[in-house]
């Protein structure tokens, strides 16, 4: 049996509208990002769902579980887990425990079973990913849900340390590296101010068979215009394009208008 997270805080926050439409399999599960307690506006585009980062402002991760039983939660920012910042399999990875009807806002990165330090969005020159070593996977939220086994079986639990939960080689992980390094100016998450979170460990069973996942990508505005998941801006460059050379049959007169 795993021990996983568990929040202290219970049935904090409301569930935010629409979000459960992206839970593939189990629409009742859901993951927000909030800024200042309102869920960023989410874009589907492009077979994803966008969020806009705003430089420099903390945010939150909200998770919601409105089932009848507990639920336990894999949680990754920029590829790694919240809790301990690895890299592993989403089976293998320190999961929050969240009770039947339990809604949690996570703030930052698990520092301490007190502390944790607040998620920031910021470039990925500045990022926490940065810091780690490995930027191959900033710009991504992700969550997923299993459900909590009901008839646990006698064997052995499996050794979830096997190959599917070891790091990738690390001559990938460089070259992965390599090919972002000229984008240290894209959206990244931050490790940011200290704030009290407490947390405990509890014990949990999980069924291995993911029940959801919820996937959110988050970039500055620039480059989700570049990506075509929002409108190129109306500034002036823009309405200048717009311009037509006829329109009008005669030209205006400056003495009639008076």
């Amino acid at each position: 049996m795993k021990r996983s997270w568990s929040a202290a805080f219970l049935g904090m926050g409301m569930l935010a509208s629409g979000s459960s439409l992206r839970a593939h399999g189990a629409p009742e599960f859901s993951m927000s990002v909030l800024v200042d307690g309102t869920p960023l506006p989410e874009y589907a585009s492009r077979g994803r769902v966008y969020v806009e980062a705003l430089k420099g402002r903390e945010f939150t991760i909200r998770l919601s579980n409105p089932t009848s039983g507990r639920v336990a939660v894999a949680l990754s920012v920029d590829g790694r887990n919240v809790v301990d910042a690895k890299r592993t399999t989403e089976g293998s990875a320190t999961k929050w425990v969240l009770a039947p009807g339990q809604t949690v806002e996570i703030p930052g990165w698990q520092v301490s079973g007190e502390t944790a330090r607040r998620f920031f969005f910021t470039e990925t020159s500045r990022s926490y990913a940065k810091w780690l070593g490995d930027t191959a996977n900033v710009g991504t939220i992700e969550a997923v849900f299993f459900r909590e086994k009901v008839h646990p079986i006698a064997a052995a639990p499996k050794d979830e340390r096997g190959a599917a939960g070891r790091s990738a080689p690390n001559a990938p992980a460089r070259e992965a590296e390599a090919k972002v390094r000229a984008a240290d100016e894209y959206a990244a998450t931050g490790i940011g101010d200290r704030t009290a979170f407490p947390v405990s460990w509890v014990a949990f069973e999980e069924d291995p068979a993911p029940a959801a996942r919820v996937a959110i990508r988050y970039e500055y505005r620039a480059e989700l215009v570049r990506l075509g998941v929002l409108p190129r801006c109306d500034d002036g460059l823009a309405a200048r394009e717009r311009a037509r050379g006829f329109e009008h049959a005669y030209a205006p007169d400056p003495g009639a208008a008076r």
